[in-house]
C-alpha cells in the first residue's frame, strides 16, 4: 500500500466528524494546503557518481541518538482512530527506531505511552509535547510526570495563544470527545478534583519568561515548537533552547502564514548549526524528507499519514508509514549520490520552473 492507499483506507474507517477533524485546518485550509504544494515548488539536483551501496540515514536528536530521520509528530486522540490508541502508535514508531511525540492532548496517559513502547525496543525515545499552563503548578506537574514516565526530551509549543478557528469542527459540531475518551495527561493535576480534568490551555500572555521558567524546571532537553521567523529561532537557542521546531500547526493555527517548508531556509539559517532544527507539515514522500533536509532541516516530523495509518490497520499501518517513508527516503538519497544525510545539501535544491 501506499501512503494514500492508507490515507483512503481511513477515511472509509473514521467517523466523518473525526475524519474531519483529523483532516481539517484553520479558516479556509489554504495554509493546510500550501504546506503540502509547497514541496512540488522544490526539486531536487542529483549529484553522480559519489554513491554508495548503503547508506546511513541516522540522526542524533536530543534525547534520542541515532533516530530515524522521521519524527511521530504529535497529534491528538488516537484513540478516535483505532482503540489502541497512542499505545500502538507507541510500539510502532519504536520498533521502526522512530521519536514519538506524546502530549497533553493524548487519549492515553504519558506513563502508559512509554511503557508501551518499551513492549518493542529497550530503549525508545518518545518526547512530551507541552502547552505551558498560566498556573505554574500545573505546567510544573505535567513536566514531571513526562519525566517520570521516562520521556527524554520536552516539545514546548509556542504558536497556540489562541485556539484556532477550524471551519469544519464548528460545521460539524465538534467540540466534546465521545464518552469513555479523554485527554489523559489532564487529569489530577493540581487545582483539580481527584480524577478531573483540566482543561489544555492557550494563554496569549506566552512569553519567554515562561520558556525560562520550565528551562529551570528540568533537566531535560527543551524544543521550541511552533517557530516559523528567524528571529524567534535566534531567541529559541539564546534561552537555551535544545532543538527548534520550524511548524504552523500542520495548518490548524493561522491560515494566513506561510508553508513551513518556505520558513524552514530563513529558520536553519538563523540556527546556524548550533541546535538541531526540525520541521513538520506536508510531508508525505520520502523525497519531500530529501527536500527538507537539503534546505536545513535536520529531521521531519509526520503527523496526518500516522494517524491514517493507525486507523487503517493499527499499528501495523503505523509501521506501514513510517517504513514507506524511511524506504522512500534511501531510495532518493540513493539517486542523489548521497551516501548519508549531510550529503544533501542547499545547492542541490532548485525551484521549479525557475532559471539556475
Amino acid at each position: 500500500m501506499t501512503l494514500d492507499d492508507l490515507h483512503e483506507a481511513a477515511r472509509g474507517t473514521l467517523d466523518p466528524v473525526h475524519y474531519d477533524y483529523v483532516a481539517g485546518g484553520a479558516g479556509e485550509e489554504r495554509v493546510l494546503a500550501d504546506n503540502e504544494r509547497a514541496f512540488a515548488r522544490y526539486a531536487l539536483l542529483p549529484r553522480v557518481l559519489r554513491g554508495s551501496e548503503t547508506r546511513r540515514t541516522a540522526v542524533d536528536l536530543p534525547g534520542a541518538p541515532g533516530a530515524a530521520p522521521v519524527v511521530v509528530a504529535p497529534t491528538a486522540f488516537h484513540r478516535l482512530a483505532h482503540p489502541d490508541g497512542e499505545r500502538a502508535t507507541a510500539r510502532a514508531a519504536a520498533a521502526e527506531g522512530a521519536v514519538l511525540v506524546t502530549g497533553a492532548a493524548a487519549t492515553t496517559a504519558v506513563a502508559e505511552v512509554v511503557a508501551a513502547a518499551r513492549e518493542t525496543a529497550a530503549d525508545p525515545a518518545v518526547w512530551f509535547q507541552l502547552y505551558p499552563h498560566p498556573r505554574r503548578e500545573v505546567t510544573a506537574a505535567l513536566v514531571r510526570r513526562a519525566a517520570d514516565a521516562g520521556c527524554t526530551a520536552l516539545v514546548v509549543t509556542v504558536d497556540s495563544p489562541v485556539f484556532g478557528r477550524r471551519t469544519r469542527d464548528l460545521r460539524n459540531g465538534f467540540t466534546d470527545l465521545p464518552p469513555g475518551h479523554a485527554a489523559e495527561n489532564m487529569r489530577d493535576l493540581p487545582g483539580a478534583p481527584p480524577g478531573g480534568l483540566t482543561d489544555i490551555p492557550m494563554s496569549p500572555a506566552l512569553s519567554w519568561r515562561d520558556l525560562d521558567d520550565i528551562l529551570r524546571m528540568t533537566t531535560l532537553p527543551v524544543l521550541v515548537k511552533g517557530v516559523l521567523h528567524p528571529a524567534d529561532a535566534r531567541l529559541a537557542v539564546e534561552h537555551g533552547a535544545a532543538g527548534v521546531l520550524v511548524s504552523n500547526h500542520g495548518g490548524r493555527q493561522c491560515d494566513a502564514v506561510p508553508a513551513a517548508l518556505d520558513c524552514l531556509p530563513g529558520v536553519a539559517d538563523a540556527v546556524a548549526g548550533r541546535v538541531p532544527v526540525l520541521m513538520d507539515g506536508g510531508v508525505r514522500r520520502g523525497a519531500d524528507i530529501a527536500v527538507a533536509l537539503a534546505l536545513g532541516a535536520t529531521a521531519v516530523g509526520v503527523g496526518r499519514p500516522v494517524v491514517w495509518g493507525l486507523a487503517a490497520e493499527g499499528e501495523s499501518g503505523v509501521r506501514r508509514t513510517l517504513a514507506l517513508l524511511r524506504d522512500e527516503y534511501d531510495h532518493t538519497l540513493a539517486l542523489c549520490g548521497g551516501r548519508r544525510n549531510a550529503d544533501l545539501t542547499r545547492d542541490m535544491v532548485v525551484r521549479r520552473g525557475e532559471p539556475w
